[in-house]
């Protein structure tokens, strides 16, 4: 099949050749013909030699490079990639479903699909555009889904109604692709809880943190413990297998504290352990006492765009200093940052300044990072965004 193509000015090929998947606005030449917003695009350098093919947008990166191959864009093209995405997950153990049914299958770069993601929740596939390629492809992904994933899923669940450009006025709905609403209870390691996909945040969990929250509950038993940003209280249920003596869970959203307390519920009936509080984060540490030996702190994005660096680094730096200030000797935290603009080298320092405003000895010993289902892409270093630390307070 041909496609439109995109020339690049002189030199400006030298990146691809290096197989980064993408092109940047200020890397073009001239077009071919102007392609519309997700168009399939060939990207040539300026002699018109084929370099890659890849979806054409607006903005600061023009084309997000799908192959560095010629070939056809199709139904087995995405059933090809989509394979190899689950062999990947298969290979590390992640689709046996009696004990875990919950694992990402596609993450964007990092499986040579720039611009989507795929989380699956038991029966459910919850699909996330970040392009508006991706969202055109929505129909032909959903069905490449159920070929490559057969019977294990049912459901195919569209969720990029915030995800996408704005300026692409795509006007994406929320929907079910293939399926409807079904029994929304899934399986990470041993330990139920439940996906709301349809109003939560993200795909409905946080995927990423598995083998940090597994990680945690080995450092759980006998300690007191505070989940901070807890959203559904992921970290909490695995303090609790773990043999913590308490657990308490604090978000400033209550849907978010709800959904922590079900998912509980459903671990440990009746397990007066744990409680919850709906409280914005800053103002509950201010207020707490120093009972607490073990403290999570997994925020949200302080920063997603370079603009607001500085400002996202302060942000982590008085975080980590309350939770400094208030931790009992001998304390462990976990602090964690998902901003892909936040490398590690500036979480590290943030943290360094907490932890030197407190005048505790602190040291680290475990850095974290996002588990293999969210694999990076050797030639997209940008798509390490999850880090973390594990640190012990003297």
């Amino acid at each position: 099949m041909t496609y439109s193509k995109i020339y690049l000015k002189p030199g400006k090929e030298e990146s691809l050749q290096r197989f980064h998947p993408w092109v940047f606005s200020g890397a073009i030449q001239r077009f071919e013909k102007q392609p519309e917003e997700g168009d399939i695009v060939e990207v040539a350098d300026n002699k018109g030699n084929f370099i890659a093919l890849g979806h054409y947008q607006i903005g600061s990166i023009a084309v997000r490079i799908l192959s560095f191959e010629p070939t056809t864009i199709d139904l087995d093209f995405f059933k090809n990639r989509l394979m190899t995405a689950y062999e990947l997950r298969k290979s590390i153990g992640l689709t046996d479903g009696d004990y875990n049914n919950t694992f990402r299958l596609v993450h964007g770069e990092g499986d040579n699909l720039p611009g989507l993601i795929i989380d699956i929740y038991d029966q459910t596939a919850v699909m996330q555009a970040h392009s508006p390629g991706m969202h055109y492809a929505r129909h032909i992904l959903a069905d490449a889904i159920i070929q490559v994933l057969g019977n294990h899923i049912k459901n195919v669940y569209y969720k990029s109604e915030t995800t996408l450009p704005y300026k692409a006025q795509l006007d994406p709905e929320n929907e079910y692709l293939i399926g409807g609403e079904a029994g929304n209870i899934a399986i990470e390691y041993g330990l139920k809880f439940h996906v709301d996909w349809l109003k939560g945040q993200k795909t409905g969990f946080f995927v990423d943190q598995r083998e940090n929250r597994a990680l945690l509950e080995r450092y759980s038993k006998g300690r007191f413990v505070l989940n901070m940003f807890c959203y559904t209280g992921g970290f909490s249920f695995y303090a609790m297998r773990g043999g913590a003596k308490l657990v308490h869970s604090v978000d400033s959203s209550a849907k978010a504290i709800d959904l922590t307390c079900k998912n509980v519920e459903l671990n440990f009936p009746g397990d007066t352990r744990h409680k919850a509080f709906a409280e914005d984060a800053f103002k509950f540490l201010d207020q707490m006492g120093d009972q607490y030996d073990l403290i999570i702190l997994d925020p949200p994005a302080f920063a997603k765009h370079r603009k607001v660096l500085h400002n996202a680094l302060q942000g982590y730096r008085k975080l980590n200093a309350k939770a400094f200030e208030k931790i009992k000797p001998g304390g462990i935290i976990f602090t964690f940052s998902c901003s892909q603009v936040v490398s590690k080298e500036n979480f590290r320092l943030a943290v360094f300044s907490a932890a030197a405003q407190s005048g505790r000895r602190v040291r680290i010993i475990h850095q974290l990072t996002q588990p293999a289902d969210h694999p990076v892409n050797i030639y997209h270093p940008e798509g390490e965004y999850l880090k973390g630390l594990v640190l012990y307070v003297e």
